[in-house]
């Protein structure tokens, strides 16, 4: 029992390491945070809201059919319905009915709401895709941050490791009185900066890496970590397309731009619909009714005994009295149930024209507003594609200068890398001292450094220029 015990320990141990260490690529940060994010599900609720507006329009084409049924009791000084005498009694009463109304014409306003809401289901679906360009970008520029911190300590390390040499052999030089101590005192405390440097950069990798874990709505901070593996540039074609081209292409594809277009139509349905309440709505209605009562019913007819004969007249040249028989209502028991509801059935139906002819200046006023809207949405149209030009030109600027950027990093990391590399030869004949030499080293750093900066700000503001040309997500390459 107890080696299936610890079978069953080391089992779970393992399983339990290798899910906290798992490693998280680019694009399943970027599938996990589309899918997760609070933001994105709320524009997915939007574009449910407007499908549910779309069936609501389509449901306006049907007839509005209701039923109802009542049963009730009335007890009290009423009318007897049957012989129509003041008396004390319980009566009970049924009814039910069936109505129908259609609407058979309305300016035509019911289909222009479907067209709207059709619009509108699609003007939700271009927030959606915005919001997830918007958060892929957010989740890309996140990821780049992690990995520029991790390969800024690789260089701060490799730094390190030079320095470890150089304070070993210095160490060996002075034990030998062949350097001075102040030579030693000088890459101590360039091995402790370095160190120190080293620190802080492990922090700044806690801290994008928490950054990053909260922008996916991951709880787990201890134990999330991104894959360490170096970013290519792809891409760079675009650069080559003049930035009239991608503006224009940015007018066909960007959300923004549809979005602006999509409101305008909205507006202009509106005052469509605005329209309609000028012209006269025609409707058909239909009504089926029925009833039943618990009261007795009129049976027959019978002589009074206590008064057979009523007078009804006098002769004139006699003065005869004239009689007549008295007769009474016989009183029997209800019809049963279904045989009343079927006997006392009735139906109602048809048309009804309602024509305005003034509404308090109410149709009108509404009609206006909706043309201010219309105007607001082209002059919104109008600002949307100024600001995307302007965008467009700002993304294209970003990404020439982090190029030349980046150019120029590599060329100052390649002089530096053979000036150190010189430096390091003088250093180890004697003939420049600790000072210089730390100097070189730390100028060679610095520009190893930058090419690791500059070349990441150039592949996230490459990605959000593919983006503006109409790149979607899942082909933006990395």
């Amino acid at each position: 029992m107890k080696k299936y015990y610890c079978l069953a320990l080391l089992i779970f141990t393992v399983f339990t390491g290798v899910s906290q260490e798992k490693k998280w690529t680019l694009q399943e940060c970027v599938e996990y945070a589309l899918e997760n994010n609070i933001s994105v599900k709320q524009s997915e609720l939007d574009v449910e809201l407007a499908e549910l507006d779309q069936r609501d329009a389509v449901g306006d084409f049907f007839p509005d059919v209701s039923a109802s049924a009542s049963n009730s009791w009335n007890t009290g000084l009423t009318q007897n319905v049957t012989t129509g005498v003041l008396q004390t009694q319980t009566t009970r009463n049924f009814s039910a009915g069936v109505t129908a109304n259609m609407n058979l014409f309305d300016g035509l306003r019911n289909f222009k709401r479907l067209q709207r809401s059709k619009i509108s289901k699609l003007a939700a679906q271009y927030a959606l895709d915005k919001m997830k360009d918007d958060i892929t970008l957010f989740v890309v520029d996140a990821y780049l941050q992690v990995l520029f911190n991790k390969q800024n300590l690789e260089v701060l390390i490799s730094q390190n490791e030079i320095t470890q040499k150089q304070l070993e052999r210095t160490k060996a030089l002075v034990d030998a009185g062949a350097a001075a101590k102040e030579e030693l005192l000088e890459i101590e405390a360039t091995n402790a900066d370095e160190r120190q440097r080293i620190i802080v950069t492990e922090n700044d990798i806690r801290i994008s890496l928490v950054s990053l874990a909260q922008t996916l709505l991951i709880k787990d901070y201890e134990d999330f970590d991104i894959v360490d593996r170096d970013y290519n540039i792809f891409g760079t074609e675009i650069m080559e397309k003049s930035v009239y081209d991608i503006i224009e292409r940015a007018k066909e594809e960007r959300f923004e731009i549809k979005t602006a277009e999509i409101n305008q139509e909205l507006a202009q349905k509106d005052v469509e619909i605005a329209r309609g309440a000028y012209v006269p709505t025609l409707g058909a209605f239909f009504n089926y009714n029925t009833r039943e009562s618990g009261q007795g019913r009129v049976a027959g007819v019978e002589i009074d005994p206590d008064n057979p004969t009523r007078e009804i007249g006098v002769v004139e040249n006699t003065g005869e009295t004239v009689v007549a028989p008295n007769t009474v209502n016989t009183i029997g028991s209800p019809l049963p149930f279904f045989e009343q509801i079927q006997n006392n059935d009735g139906i109602t139906y048809g048309l009804q024209l309602s024509i305005p002819i003034f509404s308090g200046f109410a149709t009108r006023n509404q009609v206006q507003r909706s043309r201010v809207n219309a105007k607001r949405a082209e002059y919104e149209l109008e600002q949307a594609e100024l600001d995307l030009e302007s965008d467009v030109y700002q993304a294209y600027t970003d990404a020439q200068g982090a190029f030349e950027a980046y150019e120029a990093a590599l060329v100052a990391a390649k002089a530096q890398e053979q000036a150190f590399e010189y430096a390091t030869d003088r250093f180890d004949v004697g003939v420049i001292n600790v000072f210089d030499f730390t100097q070189s080293k730390l100028r060679h750093e610095n520009a190893q450094r930058e090419v690791v900066r500059t070349k990441y700000d150039y592949i996230f503001k490459l990605k959000v220029l593919e983006l503006y040309f109409g790149v979607s997500v899942n082909g933006l390459k990395f």
